[in-house]
């Protein structure tokens, strides 16, 4: 046989042997059976952070009014807003706006580098908790321009407030119900959500029917007091809450 043809067939056959060897030699090694370790940038959370709140200036704290819709539908009457009223639409609380407040008193129609107009699309948008385009617009230029805030950053604001504030379950549904102590609505609102206190909720009414809930609510959003707001507090022991029509 030709010797290099000899040679290469040496070479083959120490190749084969360097790699019988390697594969002996970590079959011999001690196994670890735990993981690798992730990157601290590839661990997922235990759950997601919460949405940041777009920085409100130029006053103290939010109110926001959850208003009753049938008993807006029912005191409005053919005056009341379509939308809202006549949609087919069982709707119970919503949002009747979000408002800038000062420690005492409240600003309003604001001057604004924003667009007075909100466009029909975008108001839609809110129509879940928000049914009347009509109302979106009117709050956006009476309350939305004094937050210091973007159209658009002012009703992400008031979504995020809507999901901060719990419904009590047994005032979710518009369903025909008895007339309400506002003191015991009060207490239930304040039991659904921990950390709300009386001193930073009001109950409002009129002489027929039980209107709004509003909640004090910080610029990110936590619950506080305001004794202002707590004044207007409806002072009757039972006021209507008719089931939508």
């Amino acid at each position: 046989m030709p010797i290099g043809k000899l040679a290469r067939y040496a070479l083959f056959a120490a190749l084969i042997g360097i790699t019988i060897l390697t594969y002996l030699r970590e079959q011999n090694q001690p196994q670890d059976s735990s993981p690798e370790p992730i990157a601290a940038s590839e661990r997922q959370p235990n759950r997601l952070p919460a949405a940041v709140v777009p920085a409100g200036s130029g006053f103290d704290y939010y109110v926001l009014a959850l208003s009753w819709s049938p008993s807006y539908c029912a005191a409005e009457g053919p005056n009341a807003n379509r939308q809202q009223c006549a949609s087919g639409r069982p709707y119970g609380f919503v949002v009747h706006g979000l408002w800038p407040q000062y420690e005492r008193g409240y600003p309003q129609d604001c001057d604004t580098s924003q667009p007075r107009d909100v466009p029909f699309a975008k108001a839609k948008q809110l129509s879940d908790i928000m049914p009347s385009t009509g109302l979106v617009i009117h709050e956006w230029r009476k309350h939305g321009t004094c937050t210091g805030l973007t159209q658009k950053d002012y009703f992400a604001v008031i979504r995020q407030a809507v999901e901060r504030v719990s419904i009590p379950s047994a005032y979710r549904q518009p369903t025909p119900r008895a007339p309400v102590n506002p003191l015991v609505l009060e207490q239930a609102f304040i039991s659904a959500n921990p950390g709300l206190t009386k001193d930073g909720i009001a109950i409002t009414c009129d002489s027929d029917y039980l209107r709004e809930v509003r909640v004090c609510l910080t610029k990110d959003l936590s619950f506080r007091s305001c004794p202002e707001v707590e004044r207007s507090s409806c002072r009757r022991r039972s006021a209507a809450m008719p089931a939508a029509q």
